[in-house]
């Protein structure tokens, strides 16, 4: 496991490195839940990077960090094991943490909609990572299930009623 986490850590210096940005990684492992793979945030130290830099990084709407995140899921969980594979969530300038505050607050409005007007709820297009964030927050409610419909690029969650 050690060894995954320190790939991880490399790659992404790596990256940074041939973008020609001079960064540091940290790296926290995070509980995952027993039917997923265990997690390691690769958080992207910005105390060297300037604000355009940092910009070029996260993009619209988190596009480029959603990016470097995909192929960090992607090529280090290529030559290890199915059953040794990590997910790595790529942090920069708090914008995962943040994220992950308005999908929670979006995810409970939609959830009331469904629950007042008895419709499913198709929600704007989500990163295949955001659609599972919402799909696991929403898991444990009982009165409402979620599914993903469509093809990529435009794949959208689908809330309803059970």
């Amino acid at each position: 496991m050690e060894r995954e986490v320190h790939s991880g850590k490399a790659w992404l210096e790596t990256l940074l490195t041939l973008m020609g940005l001079t960064a540091q990684v940290k790296v926290q492992d995070k509980k995952s839940h027993s039917d997923e793979s265990p997690e390691s945030w690769l958080t992207i130290d910005k105390t060297q990077l300037t604000p355009q830099q940092t910009d070029i990084l996260l993009r619209e709407q988190g596009a480029g960090i959603d990016a470097i995140q995909y192929l960090a899921n992607t090529l280090i969980n290529l030559s290890v094991e199915p059953r040794e594979q990590r997910r790595y969530t790529v942090e920069l300038n708090g914008y995962r943490l943040k994220r992950q505050e308005e999908l929670v607050t979006w995810a409970r409005e939609v959830v009331q909609k469904v629950r007042q007007t008895g419709r499913e709820v198709e929600m704007s297009p989500l990163s295949s990572a955001e659609r599972r964030q919402i799909h696991t927050l929403l898991k444990d409610v009982e009165d409402v299930e979620t599914e993903s419909r469509g093809q990529e690029p435009d794949r959208r969650l689908v809330v309803k009623l059970r």
